[in-house]
């Protein structure tokens, strides 16, 4: 793109960001490279070769454009899944004896992480409430190193603070990182708030089809360098295939999340007027807690809610088994409604006492709201809910 692709809306950069110019023998889709490596000259230094293995294909490279420019920052990687940008991001920035605050309320995996695989290398870290600035500070040590929190956690959709966590951790020399997998740049660009280092499961909304696994890490290139090269050591790589797949994904990232954010707005309000259902969890809804900051910090609340039936766990279970439309299935982001119980899947790895403390309970039910019309969406959900014992 030219030195005016800032200018255009996100739906046109979304199209034409980093794609080859000129086109490949004219070819309006960029062809898939499937070389394991490239000639290279002979003073080529062993990042710049060329190999799959180190990011570096003509795949990777207008990917790697199109993401920065979606996200507003100077350069951008993918890697094999959003674990391993997260973990690879992570482990470059801290080192052993480090301190890092973290948010409270974390997708399972990058819990576990945290929690378990960091501790191994010489690596601590402290909770935060990301929602409450004032209790930040007594957290911090004098090897604090960075902050991590998520745009909207996973599966309870909190809202950070994030103009605050930007700011803290600029005034304290702390590196912010960002997982922005729920939102989505369509909804929130974090790196306009000060944010060092944006993460993704591109698994999810930006390639939207349930078809690969992939990550995202995007920010400065000093930073996003510094990541590449650990990565390379580390192998978390994706494939050219897979490049293609997430890069023609991208093409329809706008007009797909604002369809996802409109279904899960108007879902979430049937479910909060239903007398079946004890509570809704969905900060685009004017009564949420959180509406407030949400409606100004995100364009959208994105197509992820969850709520509460007036039932217990089994039976929670039961009504997700009565749904027509939404597959019981773990992840979020694909074109198709998925539905599911995070205390039996995407967070099983956390102990009971974990779960009550984060306010996970066996009846939360969460639903990745697709893209479907949104009358056939809200019938399925009465005739499910509709079956619950009086």
């Amino acid at each position: 793109m030219s030195g005016k692709a800032n200018q255009l809306h996100l739906d046109t950069r979304a199209i034409h960001a980093g794609e080859p110019r000129p086109r490949i023998r004219g070819a309006i889709t960029q062809p898939i490279f499937q070389s394991s490596t490239f000639e290279a000259g002979p003073d080529t230094g062993y990042h710049d070769l060329g190999y799959i293995r180190l990011s570096n294909t003509p795949n990777h490279a207008s990917l790697h454009a199109k993401l920065a420019d979606l996200e507003a920052t100077e350069a951008a990687l993918v890697t094999a899944s959003g674990m391993a940008a997260i973990t690879t991001s992570l482990l470059t920035v801290l080192h052993a004896g480090d301190h890092l605050l973290v948010q409270d309320t974390l997708y399972g995996g990058t819990h576990n992480f945290v929690t378990e695989d960091l501790r191994t290398f010489g690596i601590d870290h402290d909770f935060i409430d990301a929602r409450e600035p004032g209790d930040w500070e007594q957290k911090l040590k004098p090897n604090t190193r960075a902050v991590y929190v998520e745009t909207l956690t996973n599966p309870l959709l909190q809202v950070a603070e994030h103009v605050a966590v930007a700011s803290f951790a600029r005034a304290h020399g702390l590196v912010s990182l960002i997982d922005n997998t729920m939102a989505s740049p369509v909804n929130f660009t974090p790196a306009l708030l000060g944010y060092d280092l944006v993460l993704h499961s591109a698994t999810k909304y930006l390639n939207g089809h349930s078809d690969i696994v992939a990550g995202v890490v995007a920010g400065s290139r000093t930073r996003v360098q510094s990541i590449k090269q650990r990565l390379d050591h580390l192998g978390g790589s994706l494939d050219p295939h897979a490049c293609f797949l997430l890069h023609r994904g991208l093409k329809t990232l706008g007009i797909r999340v604002r369809q996802h954010n409109a279904n899960a707005l108007a879902l979430a309000q049937m479910l909060d007027a239903h007398p079946r259902v004890r509570r809704v969890y969905y900060p685009g809804l004017t009564g949420d807690p959180q509406h407030a900051r949400a409606s100004t910090l995100f364009q959208g609340c994105g197509g992820l809610l969850s709520f509460e039936p007036e039932t217990d766990g089994d039976a929670a279970q039961a009504l997700i088994e009565r749904l027509q439309l939404a597959a019981p299935a773990p992840s979020l982001g694909g074109v198709e409604s998925l539905i599911t119980r995070p205390a039996a899947t995407t967070h099983a790895g956390m102990t009971a006492q974990q779960l009550q403390t984060v306010g996970i309970r066996p009846e939360l039910i969460r639903v990745a709201v697709g893209i479907e019309h949104i009358d056939d969406l809200r019938a399925d959900f009465e005739q499910a809910l509709a079956g619950l014992a009086a």
